[in-house]
């Protein structure tokens, strides 16, 4: 990752997420928790669209006391073996409180063999040994009971549950919002909801994306959108009452823009600034040069006037610049090698028959010099 500053235009000192998670001595996932958790307050909309850190914020971080072991306290995570032994329960009875509801995973990831793991706050469970010490020690209590015997698993739910009200607390747009809320339906509630294709894709554009960009396996972005979908009929009903009223809002504040449609800045809510660029936008594609994609959307057609084409579409002799000098050196267009003339076997007859009859000619002449 790259450990540049940055200066945003204002003169507010700003630097690179990666950089803010080195001074501040956390590791890369340690870091994402803290943004997510509010301890660390990020600032998405600087220059390039990356997110980014305000100096100051660093600074207050630094000076609070204790630090690092304080924040990184904070956001200490343990799994299933390591939160039962700091409950001093078995892993059998800290995984039945789990699968009740009792706490909340905050991540997961998947071990070596793609099972799920969840990580729960260290902090969380120490709260819970002091506010229910019940749990820890003799039977379950009947309620617990009953739902473990219908075989239901809140681990899910609860962490979706979690991330959403997270994420609606650090946007106040209501498109965003809406994208938030809308993320754990499926496609076909999704298009229920929002018969609007063009609503369906703006939605897509503005749903709030991690601070360190999309990384991970193939098998991590999957399980990761397994566990993002409701499976649950009243979490449904949930999700789509609650997007169909911040849709209203969304539509009243703004329409989604249409394709071929300018956008003035500012000219929603009159405060001079985009209303888009209140939350990072999700990248989509390889990223190109610049100057590849300005050349290859200005390039005229074959045979177009002031081109410097002929029209069939072959460029005139002196012009080896342009658009097709541009590919040529990015080394998007190959061009083609000169082939030799190809002999034909009429020709190659008749050269043959040319030499044979010079040589006879010659063997003639030096027969009657020598008489």
């Amino acid at each position: 990752m790259p450990m540049t500053e940055t200066v945003r235009d204002d003169g507010v000192h700003m630097v690179t997420a990666s950089r803010a998670a080195a001074e501040l001595e956390l590791r890369r996932g340690e870091f994402a928790l803290a943004v997510h958790l509010g301890i660390v307050r990020v600032d998405a909309r600087q220059a390039g669209g990356r997110a980014g850190v305000h100096g100051g914020e660093i600074d207050r971080l630094r000076s609070e006391d204790g630090f690092p072991e304080t924040l990184q306290e904070r956001v200490r995570t343990v799994g299933t073996a390591d939160g039962a032994r700091l409950l001093g329960i078995s892993p059998v009875r800290f995984s039945r409180l789990a699968r009740a509801g009792c706490v909340t995973p905050v991540a997961f990831y998947l071990n070596r063999y793609r099972a799920v793991v969840w990580l729960y706050l260290a902090q969380e469970l120490d709260g819970l040994a002091a506010r229910s010490p019940e749990l820890m020690v003799g039977n379950s209590p009947p309620w617990m009971r009953s739902r473990l015997d219908a075989g239901t698993d809140c681990r899910a739910r609860n962490w979706r549950s979690r991330r959403t009200e997270r994420l609606l607390t650090l946007t106040e747009d209501p498109w965003a919002r809406a994208a938030v809320i809308g993320e754990a339906l499926d496609p076909v509630q999704l298009a229920e909801v929002v018969d609007d294709p063009y609503e369906r894709a703006y939605l897509g554009r503005v749903r709030p994306a991690p601070v360190f960009g999309r990384g991970g396996s193939a098998a991590g972005h999957e399980a990761m959108a397994q566990l993002m979908l409701a499976d649950e009929p009243d979490e449904i009903l949930w999700r789509r009452v609650t997007l169909g009223m911040e849709l209203d809002s969304a539509r009243e504040l703004r329409a989604a823009p249409r394709p071929g449609e300018e956008r003035c800045p500012g000219a929603a809510d009159g405060s001079g600034a985009s209303a888009e660029a209140e939350v990072p936008v999700e990248s989509v594609g390889p990223v190109r040069p610049a100057g590849v994609e300005e050349a290859a959307a200005e390039r005229p057609e074959p045979g177009a006037q002031g081109d410097g084409t002929q029209g069939d579409g072959t460029r005139e002799d002196g012009e080896g610049g342009g658009a097709a000098g541009l590919l040529a050196r990015f080394r998007l267009r190959r061009t083609p090698r000169r082939r030799s003339p190809r002999r034909t076997v009429s020709g190659r007859g008749k050269s043959f028959a040319t030499d044979a009859r010079t040589r006879h000619s010659l063997r003639h002449a030096d027969q009657r010099s020598h008489r």
